[in-house]
């Protein structure tokens, strides 16, 4: 016999605990099922290890680059990578104890540990969720569904490369050994974070991008990713399409073949990490017998407002095939069950969503790039700013990268901004409330701005519009 909920939430994600969260503040009665580990790609593979092994790879390079500043001798430091590996996973296990376990205790739902497929008719959907321990499956029914399994690594079919052995973003965080060299595949925000951070533990780094470094964004941002990527001693190979990989017998290293620009290269490595994508976790998951559509990719099928094909299922996050943020998820999961219960007829926007890279120097966006304005329709002002002219640079003896604000020719509306800088996420944090306020660049080159701040790049970048930079003064502005 089915035990029924109100929700019944299948993954335990961000999305599947902000759905839950927001359901049991309703007054609504949840279940979640999860077949894996508590707290989704995020806490436990995703954004929470990597940016933890970021700022220690960060840490180690700020010693051996400190002969940039005048009076200080560049330090090396050692390496234990199994200690920081230990490290990285004590504070994954505090982090998954203390805002997930922990949380659901305190609202009160329940966890059923087990693989989920949905069963029944498509009228009433049930999810079947069978013991992890090998004990007898339950059953599940809900007034409405909600599908927020997530997403995995995805890895193309390469000749040779099962059998050569490859590591994704997910295994690369649990080596006990720095690689000699290492072979990265992709050219999106996992490739370029997993990149420097192996060279600044030491690794020899080649990235085989099919295109330019994030290629979404700006090309200004590619270009100054290249240049502070030489200077670490990373090297970057556009254009190329790996076609095979074989393992070398005398040497034991990988060697990937590729297509670049029409002509045949080898690259060799220890290691290849491939950095391809993600794609949603769907399988096995029964829906299409419950008439939940999927696309080609596997992502379930949504409407503006997360509801499946099937009117009592709704879907959040990375299986939608939607953006892939931590925050796009949680806002799912919310959005999903205010639409579910209450009929809010919330649908997503994407207008003023921040993207970043934890590079260093990172990369921070917002809003529209310059081409995708002028594709909507947009006449445009673009206008960037060196941070040779930002006096926070100056300080930090680190000039690389730039500020690029996309403005609304004639009104001078703000519609995007992009910054490769130290802080970059915060400035992309404050377009986002540039953007939806509708502010221009003359009201923001008016308006006060903290001094020796990166946020003050903002305020000299408006100024820009209307004056020449170079006789901009440091200290009246």
């Amino acid at each position: 016999m089915a035990q029924e909920y109100d929700l019944v939430v299948v993954g335990s994600g961000s999305a599947g605990f902000a759905a839950a969260i927001r359901a049991t503040g309703l007054g609504l009665r949840v279940a979640m099922a999860e077949a894996g580990t508590v707290g989704g790609t995020c806490v436990n593979t995703g954004c929470v290890p990597s940016k933890a092994l970021l700022a220690a790879a960060g840490a180690r390079h700020a010693g051996a680059d400190a002969g940039r500043f005048p009076g200080l001798e560049p330090a090396e430091m050692g390496l234990d990578l199994p200690a920081l590996m230990a490290g990285k996973d004590a504070l994954v296990g505090w982090m998954r104890q203390q805002k997930y376990l922990d949380l659901a205790d305190d609202y009160g739902w329940d966890i059923h540990r087990g693989t989920a497929s949905f069963v029944g008719t498509p009228e009433d959907p049930v999810l079947e969720v069978a013991g992890d321990d090998g004990g007898a499956a339950v059953v599940l029914r809900g007034r409405h569904h909600l599908v927020a399994t997530g997403s995995a690594p995805w890895v193309p079919e390469l000749p040779g490369l099962r059998q050569a052995g490859y590591l994704t973003s997910e295994s690369a965080m649990e080596l006990q050994d720095v690689p000699e060299s290492l072979l990265v595949v992709g050219g999106g925000y996992v490739a370029v974070e997993q990149a420097q951070l192996f060279a600044r533990l030491g690794t020899r780094v080649t990235v085989l991008a099919r295109s330019r470094l994030l290629s979404g964004e700006e090309p200004e941002v590619s270009m100054a990713l290249a240049s502070v990527f030489h200077d670490e001693g990373i090297r970057v190979v556009r254009r190329a399409v790996p076609t095979g990989v074989r393992t070398d017998p005398s040497t034991g290293e990988a060697v990937v073949t590729a297509d670049v620009a029409g002509a045949v290269q080898e690259y060799r490595a220890e290691r290849v990490l491939m950095a391809t994508g993600r794609r949603p976790v769907t399988a096995g998951l029964g829906l299409a017998g419950v008439r939940a559509a999927t696309g080609s990719l596997g992502e379930v099928l949504v409407d503006a407002g997360l509801r499946t094909t099937n009117p009592r299922i709704w879907a959040a996050g990375d299986v939608t095939g939607h953006r892939e943020f931590v925050n796009v998820a949680a806002a799912h999961g919310a959005l999903a069950v205010e639409n579910a219960f209450t009929g809010a007829g919330l649908e997503v926007d994407y207008s003023q969503l921040p993207r970043v890279a934890f590079t260093s120097p990172a990369v921070g966006a917002v809003g529209l790039t310059d081409r995708q304005a002028n594709g909507e329709g947009h006449a445009c002002e673009c206008r960037v700013l060196p941070l040779e002219f930002v006096p926070r640079a100056l300080v930090n003896r680190d000039t690389r990268g730039f500020i690029k604000i996309v403005a609304e020719q004639g009104t001078g509306r703000i519609l995007g901004i992009t910054a490769v800088a130290q802080d970059a996420g915060e400035l992309a944090a404050a377009g986002v409330h540039l953007i939806a306020s509708g502010t221009t660049v003359h009201e923001l080159a008016s308006r006060w701005a903290p001094y020796l701040t990166m946020a003050e790049g903002l305020k000299i970048a408006a100024q820009s519009y209307t004056s020449d930079v170079s006789r901009l003064s440091c200290c009246a502005v």
